[in-house]
């Protein structure tokens, strides 16, 4: 956070306000509150804005406020799919590229995660569970690849949260994690796809439980608005 511009820091701040649902879909985000709310002014609020579009977490609209956007379910699994791919590749150069101290940044990654896992309120556990994932990425050394990835993952920022808070399966995330971090280790590409792929399809799967949870809900408030 130091090493952040000021909007960079007021978009940090909001992305967290979004994932916590104090700013939900459809939410208008004014200007004028906001830098008020932060004591800023509204240039930098505006820049920040811009970032959180451009991440695809916010909604531009000509001489209106700024809204919170609200992705399908198309939209997220043709991105999951994006980012599943590049995932698979960074792990398959992170084990021939990868110096020794990128392996032991992203074994440090995990065991972070590891030891506070019960303990990290979800947001921050959310962060290093996503510090885990560009850390490999990283360690491609393929910088192509790595803007990729970040671009992609920032599109995928909410649904990410909102999957890996419907489905807290600690032994799983932990287990899969240590396991690519021994395949990275060992630099073994086979072992550290084959349980990466798994990862990410569970992925896939939470997402999808949560749009249909949430379309059920909205099912069932329309059913009870027309028997009222």
């Amino acid at each position: 956070m130091a090493d952040e511009t000021l909007p960079q820091q007021i978009a940090t701040r909001l992305r967290r306000d979004i994932l916590r649902g104090k700013l939900e879909p459809g939410h208008s985000i004014k200007e004028r509150d906001n830098a008020n709310e932060l004591g800023v002014s509204r240039t930098p609020m505006r820049e920040a804005i811009r970032i959180l579009a451009t991440e695809g977490l916010v909604i531009l609209r000509p001489a209106r406020s700024p809204i919170v956007a609200k992705p399908s379910f198309k939209q997220i699994a043709d991105n999951i799919e994006v980012l599943s791919a590049l995932e698979l590749l960074s792990a398959d150069l992170a084990c021939q590229n990868a110096t020794s101290d990128q392996i032991d940044s992203i074994a440090e990654a995990d065991a972070r995660m590891t030891r506070q896992y019960e303990t990290l309120d979800p947001v921050d556990l959310f962060e290093l569970d996503m510090d885990f994932h560009i850390a490999i990425a990283q360690a491609s050394n393929n910088a192509v690849l790595v803007e990729t990835h970040r671009a992609i993952l920032a599109r995928m920022w909410r649904a990410r949260y909102l999957a890996a808070r419907r489905k807290r399966s600690r032994d799983r995330v932990i287990r899969q994690h240590g396991l690519i971090v021994e395949g990275l280790k060992a630099r073994d590409p086979d072992a550290v796809r084959i349980t990466l792929q798994d990862h990410l399809e569970h992925l896939l799967v939470n997402v999808r439980e949560y749009f249909e949870n949430e379309e059920k809900q909205d099912n069932d408030k329309t059913a009870r608005e027309l028997v009222k």
